[in-house]
């Protein structure tokens, strides 16, 4: 496609379209039969090796012309003749040994121009760059310039250049005083090495006093960067004011000792230390700091005992001071930094991203004045909040490792506007989470699944909610926040309904939460109420029918004895026979769960008659604490089926299933465990918490799933044998009883009754 915009060069007011004639052709010479009326013209990149005359005669219209990554190493005099309208000519990446001033002469018109990476070794402009009155960018140099002239540069004394560029070699540089006293720049951009020759670095900014720069930038200054104690202003340049100064990418850690007294950087307003790698402020750095308003120490090595030494006087430093930038260091104490910001009266805005903090329980004195706060990608917990400022007006606490909220602490943040809290480990939101100024919040990326209609009741001002990429139960409480939200038209969901995916229950697992649609009454409580309400009604009324009809004095008895014998089993020590909801309870990995629903649950919930099977992501309860879920289940099953596998091993939820399965079965006896090996594990390198697992493994006979097909019919005629029979709906002596009954023997064990049997499906 054609190219619209070139690297290097800024001219903003040129027509931006070029001819369509593809660069890269590997083209040797300039196409002929180009269009007449062509203003733009792009052959970079392919092998030019020279601009004969009457090369681009045919072409008087044209304004602008790229040859830059070709191999052109010979301009022709009259190469341009015909092409005085010509603004923006770019010959960057080629071979010319020496500038070609003959060809430039007839471009009166021209404003920029880049000449930069050739090979020529001096800078020395002819008397023709004089004549280019309208030159606006000029981009010089390339890997063999080792010299620049005192007067390389004096025929651009009468030339206003909004930028100048300078690349020069990698070795030593031969800079002679004067060089850039002809300059009259707004931007100075030098690629320079001055290894060398690091006195030429004074002589140089000596010759910029007094100039109108805005931006001075050096690039590739120093491969090995010594900073030599002593006063800077002994270099001559104590004129030169600076209203930003970045040191950036300086392996040097005493990098603040560049100045010895510091005054240098007495005129700093926005003072940055960039990944310089320095761990230690000086005490007296700091006072000399004293017109600084915006310090950016991002990068660096910086740890709380050498940025807030018990050394230092910190009283009434930096007193202009607004906005501080410590992210990426290796602080851990937000003490420590509460300290150091009592000492600056106008400290408003902080950053403390990328470090250690948050992790400890410590008390705080924060500057009142502090209303924007970062500490994201820390390890904040909650006992953190103790030690927070409660004036912020912004508070980021995003990527944090944050499991659980302070809700105390919001309530008492009455200016709190806008607070971030995505990417944590955040299980639920708080009831009654308060913060009545709160306008924009992010809790997308954590790990709650339900929100209901009063989540967000106690923020009045909630205008924006990012809440999206979290495990959702969709359930009616959701569905109705979200019928609530739209009514009202607030908080606007940001992330809506892209990040929104269901994770319970399980047949509306990864579905998309806005695709969640619930049947009428399901959702609506007053007509449910009212339903049921009618429902109860007719019921009522149809039992008290049947009750005329059928024998209720019966089971009045009948289950009179049922308890009773249950009591009197219980007090003799009897064990009761156990009725279970479930076949088995299924424990697995969350890598194992395609095999457990794609062979486990297909085969026995499938089978004639059908197993009941329990796993968590489908019968679990919604809302209950995960421990409390597995207890239950455990106990309403009649046996445990353990799904082994490297990633059963490292999940810290089976090793609890492992645990009360094994409480269980001390009591009921080890044939309600059943293992099922579904890849290979080493019993012997398994880690000390699966004890009982190793045990099991050593003395307990094991199921191994194969993956040949052919075996596979065998594996589960012997699971469903250890399961037993489907239709089995009791356990242990009371089946036994029931049995016995159902033949008119009188088998009745200790604890058991027998009562007048009528058949009734199996539970």
């Amino acid at each position: 496609p054609p190219r619209v915009t070139l690297p290097h060069l800024i001219c903003p007011t040129w027509p931006l379209c070029p001819h369509n004639l593809p660069n890269g052709r590997e083209l040797r010479r300039v196409p002929r039969a180009l269009p007449g009326d062509l203003r733009a013209l792009d052959l970079s990149y392919n092998k030019l090796q020279e601009i004969a005359a009457g090369d681009l005669a045919g072409l008087p219209l044209l304004r602008r012309l790229d040859l830059a990554f070709n191999n052109i190493s010979r301009l022709a005099p009259d190469a341009f003749a015909a092409n005085r309208l010509l603004e923006q000519l770019r010959l960057f990446n080629n071979s010319l040994a020496h500038i070609p001033a003959p060809a430039l002469r007839p471009l009166a018109n021209l404003r920029c121009l880049d000449m930069s990476n050739n090979l020529y070794g001096r800078a020395a402009l002819d008397g023709v760059f004089g004549t280019l009155r309208h030159l606006r960018e000029l981009w010089l140099g390339g890997p063999l310039l080792r010299e620049i002239g005192r007067d390389d540069l004096a025929a651009l004394k009468d030339t206003a250049l909004q930028k100048f560029a300078l690349k020069t070699a990698a070795g030593p540089l031969r800079y002679r005083a004067g060089a850039f006293s002809w300059l009259n720049v707004t931007e100075l951009w030098c690629d320079m090495a001055l290894d060398g020759s690091a006195a030429a670095l004074p002589a140089l900014l000596r010759d910029l006093r007094g100039k109108p720069l805005e931006t001075l930038r050096f690039r590739n200054l120093f491969e090995f960067l010594v900073f030599y104690r002593g006063k800077f202003d002994d270099a001559g340049i104590s004129g030169l004011r600076l209203d930003r100064l970045l040191l950036q990418d300086i392996s040097n850690p005493d990098v603040l000792r560049f100045d010895w007294t510091f005054t240098w950087l007495s005129g700093v307003a926005a003072l940055s230390i960039v990944n310089v790698n320095f761990n230690f402020v000086p005490c007296d750095a700091w006072g000399e700091m004293r017109n600084v308003r915006v310090l950016n120490v991002t990068g660096n090595r910086l740890e709380d005992a050498y940025l807030y030494s018990q050394r230092c006087h910190y009283g009434a430093v930096m007193p202009k001071l607004e906005t501080f930038v410590l992210a990426n260091n290796q602080l851990s104490s937000l003490a420590v930094l509460a300290a150091l910001t009592l000492t600056w009266p106008r400290l408003s805005s902080l950053d403390a991203s990328r470090n250690g903090l948050g992790a400890r329980r410590e008390t705080c004195r924060w500057n009142g004045n502090l209303r924007w706060l970062a500490l994201s990608h820390n390890q904040v917990t909650a006992a953190a909040f103790a030690c927070l400022p409660t004036g912020l007006e912004y508070l980021d606490l995003s990527h944090s490792q944050l499991d659980r909220l302070d809700a105390s602490f919001f309530s008492r943040s009455r200016r709190l506007r806008e607070l971030r809290l995505s990417g944590n480990k955040l299980k639920f939101i708080p009831s009654g989470w308060t913060c009545p100024s709160l306008e924009v919040l992010a809790i997308d990326g954590n790990s709650f699944g339900v929100l209901a209609r009063g989540s967000f009741g106690n923020m009045p001002r909630l205008a924006s909610l990012a809440a999206g990429d979290n495990p959702y139960h969709c359930t009616c409480e959701l569905y109705l926040f979200l019928q609530e939200t739209r009514r009202r038209r607030r908080p606007s969901l940001r992330d809506w309904p892209g990040n929104w995916t269901c994770y319970h229950p399980e047949e509306l697992l990864d579905t998309a939460v806005a695709a969640y649609t619930p049947w009428p009454l399901e959702c609506d409580v007053p007509a449910l109420v009212a339903v049921a309400v009618s429902g109860t009604a007719a019921a009522a009324a149809v039992a008290a029918a049947l009750c005329w009809k059928f024998d209720v004095p019966w089971y009045v008895r009948a289950t009179w004895r049922l308890v009773r014998s249950r009591y009197r089993g219980r007090r003799g020590g009897g064990g009761v026979a156990r009725r279970c909801a479930y076949h088995a309870f299924v424990s697995y990995s969350r890598a194992d769960a395609g095999w457990v629903r794609r062979e486990l649950l297909r085969r026995l919930e499938s089978a004639t008659p059908p197993y009941r099977l329990c796993i968590h992501e489908r019968d679990f309860t919604p809302g209950r604490w995960i421990i409390d879920n597995i207890i239950e289940s455990i106990e309403a099953s009649a046996k445990v089926i353990f799904v082994l596998s490297r990633s059963f091993v490292d999940s810290e939820w089976c090793n609890y299933e492992l645990y009360f399965a094994h409480q269980r079965a001390v009591g009921l006896g080890s044939e309600d465990v059943i293992l099922v090996v579904k890849e290979p594990i080493d019993a012997r390198g398994l880690p000390r918490k699966f004890s009982r697992l190793q045990k099991m493994l050593g003395s307990k006979t094991y199921l191994e799933w194969p993956p040949e097909p052919s075996r596979q019919p065998f594996f589960w005629m012997q699971l469903r044998n250890l399961l037993g029979s489907p239709r089995d709906g009791e356990t242990g002596r009371f089946r036994a009883a029931v049995s016995a009954a159902s033949q008119g023997r009188a088998a009745k064990p200790k604890g058991a009754v027998f009562l007048p049997f009528r058949p009734s499906p199996p539970i």
